[in-house]
């Protein structure tokens, strides 16, 4: 049985059993399904998975970000088990229940929206986005919502829509959602009015007004949507006036600001939520990943009269809040507070930037290293002074470091990403093998 504290350890061949299991797959499962890794994980602990055949894995994707608190963490076991034993499924919305009311009553102390808060459950990030999104035009009478580009809501239509990378997620779906807008984020390596920070005074803010005058008036919008450090765009992390000016914005126009803190959220950068770094308050917050050690869960928190506006019976969903996901919830921000993960997130991400910026100096390739807390990006780059992407390096790294033992992905609107998503519970030794490995990778793909 893992202990969750082991090294990587990749020596056995694939067995004749993995073989068929990914025969089934590919026969059974949608070819739109894919798999980074190529192996069938047997069981996970801590900041270790080990497959099939008995290899074990580093992992430092964290099922994108999910376990913060590690693979399985005890605490979080019991806790399903012992909701199992009771109550697995009811539907709140007939007959209540006490994770979810206990869960919501937690969320609404510790997050940080502007004023009182509630909450809703439903089960995805995407759903999250959905809801808040509905909620937001219900609060304000107005059907426009503007997003960022470089930003990542989700898959269904509306999310999909809000999100910024076409090709894979967007293209071949439309005709995508109405009323949806974007503007340019604050992406200071690649600003695409050709400026520099902090001489350029925040185009990217002072761009939004004229968004207004040039797009849509401010009084067709009901929200504005940004994720506090942009994931799948390539861990974005925005100079420290943006989301203030943001919050500034909004206020000024009647607007509601919607944090999607589907992946930044518990604990990954530092702090409970990332807002918290900049002292900002949003009116609504999407939750999930983290929140739930992996059982499906999300949720909006909100001002308590923003989340009042749709009325009975208008959000919600069959399994939304779900007693054993909510029980993991609970159960999974409890011990976040307990042992201070935010903190252990904070140190982890200091090794981690510590370790890369060394790295880079013996490696032209890298382009620019971001991080805030454990959400960590290398950006390569085919040519510093161009800035060209380099996405086939990033391919490259992602096998070799793969062979090794440590699994990592991509990111970013070029796919020129490497993403660093480490439990926050890794040990040192870990944490130093792991970029070990990624040395070791990166003198590979750079021949």
């Amino acid at each position: 049985m893992l202990t969750g504290r082991e090294l990587p350890s990749v020596i056995f061949p694939e067995s004749p059993e993995t073989r068929k299991l990914k025969e089934k797959k590919l026969r059974s499962v949608a070819a739109g399904i894919s798999s980074l890794a190529p192996i069938i994980v047997e069981s996970a602990k801590g900041s270790v998975i080990k497959d099939l055949d008995g290899n074990i894995y580093i992992d430092c994707y964290a099922g994108i970000g999910v376990v913060n608190d590690g693979h399985c963490p005890d605490e979080v076991v019991k806790a399903i088990k012992d909701q199992t034993d009771k109550l697995i499924h009811s539907c709140f919305m007939v007959s209540m229940y006490d994770s979810y009311i206990e869960l919501a009553d937690k969320l609404a102390e510790i997050v940080p929206v502007n004023g009182e808060g509630k909450v809703m459950f439903v089960n995805s990030g995407a759903e999250a986005v959905e809801n808040a999104v509905k909620i937001a035009k219900a609060a304000t009478g107005r059907p426009g919502i503007l997003a960022f580009e470089a930003g990542f809501h989700g898959r269904t239509l509306l999310t999909m829509t809000l999100t910024s990378k076409v090709k894979h997620y967007k293209y071949g779906f439309g005709p995508y959602a109405p009323e949806v807008y974007k503007v340019p984020s604050a992406y200071c390596y690649r600003c695409v009015f050709k400026s520099k920070y902090p001489e350029c005074g925040m185009h990217c803010l002072e761009h939004i007004e004229r968004f207004f005058v040039s797009e849509s008036a401010d009084d067709n919008i009901a929200a504005m949507i940004i994720e506090p450090v942009q994931g799948e765009g390539g861990f974005i992390v925005p100079p420290k006036e943006f989301l203030p000016g943001l919050r500034e914005i909004c206020d000024r126009h009647g607007i509601l600001l919607i944090a999607d803190e589907v992946q930044t959220g518990f604990g990954r950068t530092g702090k409970m939520f990332a807002l918290d770094h900049y002292g900002v308050k949003p009116d609504l917050m999407t939750l999930a990943k983290g929140i739930a050690s992996g059982m499906p869960l999300s949720a909006v928190v909100g001002r308590a009269d923003v989340m009042d506006a749709p009325g009975a019976g208008r959000i919600g969903g069959t399994y939304g809040g779900n007693p054993v996901a909510c029980a993991a919830g609970l159960a999974t921000v409890n011990e976040m507070q307990k042992n201070d993960v935010p903190a252990k997130a904070e140190a982890l991400g200091q090794k981690f930037v510590s370790r890369l910026e060394k790295i880079a100096e013996n490696h032209k390739e890298i382009g620019e290293i971001r991080a805030l807390g454990a959400m960590i990006a290398v950006e390569f780059v085919k040519d510093k002074e161009t800035r060209e992407p380099d996405k086939e390096i990033v391919g490259k790294l992602v096998q070799g470091c793969f062979k090794r033992g440590l699994l990592i992905m991509g990111a970013g609107i070029y796919g020129n990403v490497v993403r660093f998503l480490p439990p926050l519970v890794m040990t040192d030794e870990q944490a130093e093998k792991a970029m070990d490995i990624f040395e070791e990778s990166l003198k590979e793909a750079s021949i």
